[in-house]
Parts: C-alpha cells; sequence; structure tokens
C-alpha cells in the first residue's frame, strides 16, 4: 500500500490554507507554544539535573533520608510524579485555553469546506 498522495490538489486545501493564515490560528499556535516550549525545556533541565547529580554528586544522592531511601531513589520517583504533573496542567490548559479556540477554528474550516471530517477517509 502506498503512502504516496496521487495529485497534488489532494495534499493542499484551499479551506485550510485560508485559516491557517487567520489571527485566531496564529494565536492557537502561540497559546501552545506558550505552555508546551517553557515546559519541556523546565522538564529536560530538571531530567537533566537527575542524570548530572547521579553521575557527578553520587555522594549527595546516596544520602539516606529514612531507612534505605535515599535522595537518587526520590529523585527517581518525582520523575514520574512531574511527568503526570505535566500531563495534568497540560489537560486542564488544553480544556480551558486551547480547545475552545480550536472548536472555533473547526467550526470555520467546516462552514467553509462544507464537510466534517471527510478529508483523508476512504
Amino acid at each position: 500500500m502506498s503512502t504516496e498522495i496521487p495529485d497534488q490538489a489532494a495534499r493542499h486545501d484551499p479551506v485550510y490554507d485560508r485559516l491557517h493564515a487567520t489571527p485566531e490560528f496564529i494565536e492557537l499556535r502561540k497559546r501552545y507554544r506558550g505552555f508546551v516550549i517553557p515546559a519541556t525545556v523546565a522538564f529536560l533541565a530538571w531530567y537533566l539535573l537527575y542524570v548530572v547529580m547521579s553521575n557527578w554528586a553520587s555522594g549527595f544522592m546516596n544520602t539516606k533520608l529514612f531507612g534505605n531511601i535515599n535522595v537518587a531513589l526520590i529523585f527517581g520517583l518525582l520523575q514520574f510524579a512531574t511527568t503526570f504533573g505535566l500531563a495534568f496542567l497540560y489537560s486542564r490548559f488544553s480544556n480551558s485555553r486551547l480547545d475552545p479556540l480550536a472548536r472555533e477554528l473547526e467550526q470555520s474550516y467546516v462552514d467553509q469546506a462544507g464537510t466534517h471530517g471527510q478529508r483523508g477517509q476512504q
């Protein structure tokens, strides 16, 4: 099964091209990037801190906090907590700031194209 699209017209949707240039679409991308880029940088910095501390501050990471629980284990568990926390925050952000604008853009697409999700389905 070939994944190539046979003709140029099937690859470009003029309605999408018009919507892509609207201030609403630009705002949607700005809002998305405004959350995702800082969150990604913060998470990667936090992860890199964990790796760096594990490699070059092993004395600190081996510090026992209570019982056999040390700083490294807490840092590792916090990686999971951070992942779930970011997913939760992104979900809330998306529901409140991205989805309403995306629904407006979708409705504009449906109004202009006269179809709802038919493109690309066979």
